[in-house]
């Protein structure tokens, strides 16, 4: 099979041993692989570690200003899920675990209820099935007071606050933005039209949900989550914002290694 056109990246793991389990990491909106820095040494332990840049956060050049350039099918919630069973499929290394942060949390619990066979265990952070009645366009005047550049790291901490302008600089292209914001933006659109709890409740493996404190998840749902599912567990990040994994990294590194070490009992 022809290696995906994707920004899929292989780190390896388990002493480089090539048939280590997969572990694939799946980044927010705004993302990118990379912003997984910080958690990809300790994961390498429990498997080979791959990340990848969702479609439409590979560069500003691959991405049109207008999302009404680009067909709705292909910014839709089935394409992104389409996209990682392709890549699961050519990594071909068994049944993977897949690490989703917000938007990627999404994508791996729909991933693994639409392709149950290619996924092993999930794990969810500060990601809800329901934002109907939410809209992106109480983003725009937040969006139209960024620069087209970011001329430094401290530049986008002041813009976005230290852990966040930290995440989204590594996420740049050299201060750049790798997408763009109307497309950003038309992707979330589609979570305040539709909800996912049907997906969820079809998730048949392992899951570990990690709710932020400073959740940006509509209040009592990941708990919904926890009691519509019999295969989930769940753990609350006191102090913690949307960014669990950078904001308090010693508490998601404990809850995500105990939920794999459990995994291999």
């Amino acid at each position: 099979m022809t290696e995906p056109d994707t920004g899929l990246r292989d780190y390896g793991g388990r002493d480089d041993g090539r048939d280590a389990a997969p572990i694939v990491l799946l980044h927010g909106l705004m993302g990118r692989g990379r912003t997984w820095r910080r958690q990809i040494p300790w994961l390498r332990g429990y498997g080979r570690v791959f990340t990848l840049d969702s479609e439409w956060h590979t560069g500003a050049d691959d991405v049109p200003d207008d999302p009404s350039l680009i067909a709705p099918d292909e910014i839709a919630t089935e394409r992104f899920i389409a996209d990682l069973a392709e890549i699961l499929t050519w990594i071909d290394q068994g049944p993977a675990v897949l690490v989703g942060h917000s938007m990627g949390g999404l994508h791996a619990w729909c991933t693994a209820a639409q392709y149950p066979e290619l996924v092993s265990a999930i794990v969810v952070e500060d990601m809800a099935p329901d934002f109907r009645g939410q809209t992106t366009k109480t983003w725009t005047p937040w969006f139209d007071s960024w620069p087209e550049r970011f001329e430094s790291l401290d530049d986008a901490r002041k813009m976005f606050g230290d852990i966040a302008g930290r995440y989204f600089y590594e996420a740049f292209d050299d201060g750049r933005l790798h997408g763009t914001l109307p497309v950003w933006a038309a992707i979330a659109e589609e979570w305040g039209h539709r909800d996912f709890w049907a997906q969820w409740r079809s998730v048949s493996v392992p899951a570990l949900l990690i709710e932020a404190e400073y959740s940006v998840t509509p209040a009592g749902q990941m708990r919904k989550m926890l009691a519509d599912n019999d295969n989930a567990c769940h753990v609350f990040a006191r102090g913690a914002g949307h960014l669990v994994h950078d904001d308090a990294p010693d508490f998601y590194r404990g809850a995500v290694e105990a939920f794999l070490s459990g995994l291999r009992r």
